[in-house]
């Protein structure tokens, strides 16, 4: 049920400083003349730096595919697609609303999102119900490959199982025998934390200690220094969010338990020039694990539509793009997961045009949310399963 759109799993990389971007919401073209949507789910925190990039960019790759379908004049019973958007913030609950609110409203086909795996846990049934399809283009948890369990569920970036290979194999590499885990306390973290825990177990590396970061009270459980510090490794695995990464670097820079002393092995990027510029000799030799893009790894991918999805950014948002080569990897995930719909849907539509008079979709409307049909949905699936095109990741 899991299709990548040409892109390589993953890359090993130092962490460098990267600008931070300021949070510009600007004014996109008006799709309030269409009469279907593709809803996306992005989690704008306010004031969290390490999490702009991914919610900026990603959001502005999602509109940008639909506008490059509107250029490409893809239409759906004579109209263009349009799109909806909920600003979820990461909150499961305020997710749940936001679907719920455009649905209500709005003749959604799909969800492209949520971002965070503890929300689609939640949408991906909600959604099921509701006969829409699922892509995410940032939530890694195994648990959501389970096709019986999340039949509408489909991704664009690799799950935590590939994640944790990666791991293995530098583990192998440098023969290191042992680890610490930090990880917080959600479907994100607990799900990655089990994934690594599992395998190094199977392949007689040892975790010495599981340890918990706590998502409500923003904290460690315990002492992370008395942790480290008594710890037989000296190889910590930091399985958490980039505004959890940031906050927990900071606790372990004040705690003077990084380099040398420590090799830390974090898995989501982090601003360096959020931190005091007196640690940054600390910070020399903490490695990123993170999904990539082909164009890093010498794979094909789309550059005419990677090139026309980019012009469309800087021709409304400008302020926020930040040059080709500074684009989030998940913005890319992002468009792949939004266009591997429109392709779909594209298809759908012309498949029915040669064999019937009425109209493509349909859709049983509610007020009530739950009550909501999208009626071509089985025939949707059938045809996003073997979606096959170039993407842009």
């Amino acid at each position: 049920m899991l299709f990548f759109l040409n892109f390589r799993y993953l890359f090993l990389n130092i962490l460098l400083v990267q600008l931070n971007i300021n949070n510009v919401m600007s004014i996109w073209p008006s799709s309030n003349s269409s009469d279907i949507y593709l809803l996306g789910l992005f989690g704008y925190r306010p004031n969290t730096p390490d999490n702009s990039d991914v919610v900026i960019h990603s959001r502005a790759m999602f509109k940008a595919a639909i506008l490059l379908s509107n250029q490409y004049n893809i239409t759906i019973d004579g109209k263009l697609i349009g799109w909806k958007e909920g600003l979820t913030m990461g909150d499961v609950i305020l997710a749940l609303n936001k679907a719920c609110l455009s649905v209500s409203e709005s003749n959604i086909v799909s969800v492209v999102g949520p971002q965070f795996s503890r929300e689609t846990l939640l949408i991906s049934p909600f959604c099921e119900t509701l006969n829409l399809p699922v892509i995410s283009y940032s939530a890694t948890n195994p648990d959501l490959s389970d096709a019986t369990t999340y039949p509408n569920f489909y991704r664009t970036v690799p799950s935590d199982d590939i994640m944790a290979l990666a791991l293995l194999n530098l583990f192998n590499r440098y023969n290191w025998k042992s680890c610490l885990i930090i990880y917080q306390d959600d479907a994100f973290g607990s799900g990655g934390a089990k994934v690594i825990n599992d395998l190094f177990n199977a392949s007689n590396i040892k975790v010495v200690q599981m340890i918990v970061y706590d998502i409500a009270k923003k904290s460690i459980r315990g002492d992370l220094k008395t942790y480290l510090m008594n710890s037989p490794s000296r190889i910590v695995i930091l399985w958490a969010d980039s505004i959890y990464t940031s906050s927990i670097v900071q606790n372990a820079l004040d705690s003077n338990v990084v380099g040398p002393l420590f090799t830390w092995i974090i898995t989501s990027e982090i601003l360096l020039n959020s931190f005091n510029e007196s640690y940054y000799d600390d910070l020399v030799g903490m490695l990123l694990i993170e999904p990539v893009v082909a164009s890093v790894v010498g794979a094909p991918y789309n550059s005419e539509l990677l090139n026309a999805a980019y012009n469309i950014w800087q021709t409304y948002e400008n302020e926020t793009f930040p040059g080709s080569t500074n684009v989030n990897y998940y913005a890319l995930f992002s468009f792949d997961a939004t266009w591997a719909l429109i392709k779909s849907l594209e298809e759908l539509c012309s498949s029915k045009i040669n064999h019937s008079s009425s109209s493509c979709l349909s859709f049983n409307k509610s007020s009530f949310c739950f009550n909501f049909r999208f009626n071509q949905y089985e025939s949707l699936l059938s045809i996003l399963v073997r979606t096959n095109f170039l993407g842009v990741s």
